[in-house]
């Protein structure tokens, strides 16, 4: 939609195709609802894949300004949170409307239940003829890839972004799911399930440290998921698509640092363990049972687990719990370790890595292969972490590359 709003604007006939029944669809579901439509903290970091390398040409030319100044003078209020960047309804359909209107405002046809199924480069003009089903044809001088990648295939990006890229010789990255759960092994996986707390999690490839993000963890019946989970989740994918060993530390409590940490748990052993000694009450009576000494340190499931974890029972007096015990258990709220055996699919992921690599576009995204040929958003080598990097990439790239197609770029 932002390409063929920048290919209007700079003067070329346009029109926009949709596989689906109507346009925007995959956009409702962003910022579970509200769509977090960009970020003021735009950096190079928050995105991987070959196409950063773009990031330094592409951005000043399109970035957070030009976005915010796109949508604001198309009527839509913003707010912003830590520098996360909303329609000020927090409803992602606003969004939506505001690119509709403008689609409609610079007359854009809009072709909907319409999937692209080839596109054949005219030799005599340099133009492109796509069709559109098998009967259906349409001349083109420019054309712009924008089809997404593999994630929410329901919503129309299954991939056939990748084919039309490949009938014209482009080379595709292996394509990976990208913000999205990981599965993990353990039998222990229902009794957490439901269980949200804030927690550092630190990936490890083949035992080498990777990344370490803090933020709400979210425990299901399978693994863990929740943002600092996704911020990783593309690296912890192509380990395993390369047969590499992935497992991920988690630290329950975050807000200690190593000498706090000790401190905490020699005070609370000589607190705790000693209240029956000195209530007076014969040998035995009044004790405090492991389960009720970890009361009150994290969720009670998570207490449990680590319990078992430890060798340990919710009964055991922690009076009588050798020394190395004592030490495990310390030990595992602070790095508790869970082996990845792979990640949600392409259905739960909210976008998905890989893709046309940068060495083989232009800095304005057209295909060094096929002159008039442009690619944008998803469908390129590049992909960023959760906080509206995403759609700002969507922006950017669908901007540059509608300007550029439009002769403007």
């Amino acid at each position: 939609m932002m390409a063929a709003i920048q290919a209007a604007k700079a003067g070329a006939r346009t029109d926009l195709y949709e596989k689906n029944d109507r346009v925007g669809k995959k956009l409702l579901a962003t910022g579970n609802g509200k769509c977090n439509f960009s970020n003021r903290n735009m950096n190079r970091d928050a995105y991987y894949g070959s196409a950063v390398s773009f990031y330094e040409k592409l951005f000043p030319l399109f970035g957070v300004r030009e976005t915010i100044d796109f949508f604001g003078q198309q009527g839509m209020l913003i707010k912003e949170r830590n520098g996360y960047l909303y329609p000020l309804s927090e409803q992602a359909a606003t969004v939506l409307d505001i690119l509709r209107f403008t689609l409609e405002q610079y007359d854009i046809g809009i072709h909907t239940d319409c999937n692209i199924t080839k596109i054949r480069q005219e030799k005599e003009n340099g133009g492109f003829r796509l069709v559109c089903g098998e009967k259906k044809e349409r001349f083109y001088d420019a054309v712009i890839l924008a089809c997404g990648g593999m994630a929410a295939p329901k919503t129309g990006s299954d991939g056939n972004g990748y084919k039309l890229a490949k009938s014209f010789g482009h080379r595709v990255t292996d394509v990976v799911p990208a913000l999205v759960q990981l599965r993990c092994q353990g039998d222990f996986w229902k009794s957490v399930a439901g269980v949200r707390t804030e927690a550092v999690v630190t990936l490890l490839v083949e035992r080498r440290h990777r990344k370490t993000v803090r933020g709400e963890l979210q425990l299901t019946d399978y693994g863990i998921s929740g943002i600092p989970v996704f911020q990783f989740s593309r690296e912890a994918a192509y380990a395993l698509l390369y047969r590499k060993s992935v497992s991920v530390e988690i630290d329950f409590l975050p807000d200690y640092d190593e000498a706090a940490y000790e401190r905490f748990w020699s005070q609370r052993f000589r607190r705790l363990c000693t209240k029956g000694r000195r209530a007076g009450t014969p040998d035995g009576q009044n004790r405090q049972t492991l389960e009720q000494f970890l009361t009150g340190i994290s969720n009670k499931k998570i207490n449990q687990l680590i319990i078992k974890a430890a060798g340990c029972r919710p009964s055991d007096e922690v009076d009588t719990l050798p020394e190395e015990k004592r030490q495990k258990l310390a030990a595992l709220y602070r790095k508790f370790p869970v082996t990845v055996s792979g990640s949600n699919g392409f259905e739960q992921a909210q976008v998905s890595a890989g893709g046309i690599p940068a060495e083989e576009l232009t800095n304005r995204l057209e295909s060094k292969l096929i002159p008039g040929l442009y690619f944008a958003g998803e469908i390129v080598d590049m992909d960023g972490i959760c906080g509206g990097y995403n759609l700002q990439w969507a922006w950017t790239s669908g901007a540059i590359a509608g300007l550029a197609a439009a002769g403007k770029g």
